[in-house]
């Protein structure tokens, strides 16, 4: 039996819309980890990692060049933004950056208020012609199922070969298609707002 969301059509377009895609009230605000004691402040260069832009979990579509095109020119705008070069050649740089995206099924249970019901015995008797057995409120409980996306970014030391900053973006996926390059721009520059991590 077929798993519902997998004959859903969920373009990754809008999965690594998690990080590059805006909304109405913006980009979603990522939460930020970093190595507390390193120098950030000799960075100058960076590059992509050469693992950068992989799927992985319960829909790990495959993202096509246009879109990671896409969101690789959305981090080199935000970069270029804070005053970094980014250069073709991973040993030229100072600092490489990585990002990838973790899918997983999810389902979400809600119960609503749907007032009062009548729940009538058919049943008749001296005192009235029909009794109430459930007369009172009722709870109607749904369930959707959808996909949480989890997009993560890192910046890598290459001289340590670890991560030493992470930002990372939690949302539900849509398959809404985006093509507006201002748009990832702009989710970009919501994510790496944090970089590099201030005294």
């Amino acid at each position: 039996m077929k798993h519902p969301l997998r004959t859903a059509r969920i373009t990754l377009i809008a999965a690594a819309a998690l990080l590059l895609s805006a909304c109405a009230s913006g980009p979603p605000k990522p939460d930020v980890d970093y190595k507390a004691d390193h120098d950030f402040s000799q960075v100058r260069t960076i590059a992509f990692f050469e693992e950068s832009g992989t799927v992985k979990g319960d829909n790990p579509l495959q993202l096509s060049d246009m879109q990671k095109d896409r969101i690789n020119t959305g981090i080199r705008y935000a970069l270029g933004q804070k005053g970094f070069t980014l250069v073709a050649d991973p040993a030229a740089a100072d600092m490489l950056v990585s990002w990838h995206l973790v899918t997983q099924f999810k389902t979400d249970v809600q119960s609503h208020d749907t007032g009062f019901g009548l729940g009538w015995y058919h049943g008749y008797n001296r005192y009235s012609m029909y009794n109430c057995w459930s007369c009172g409120p009722r709870t109607e409980v749904t369930s959707r199922n959808y996909t949480e996306g989890t997009f993560i970014v890192d910046m890598i030391d290459p001289r340590l070969e670890r991560s030493v900053w992470r930002g990372v973006v939690q949302s539900r996926l849509s398959g809404k298609q985006m093509q507006d390059q201002a748009q990832y721009n702009e989710a970009a520059e919501a994510i790496f707002a944090a970089f590099p991590p201030g005294p």
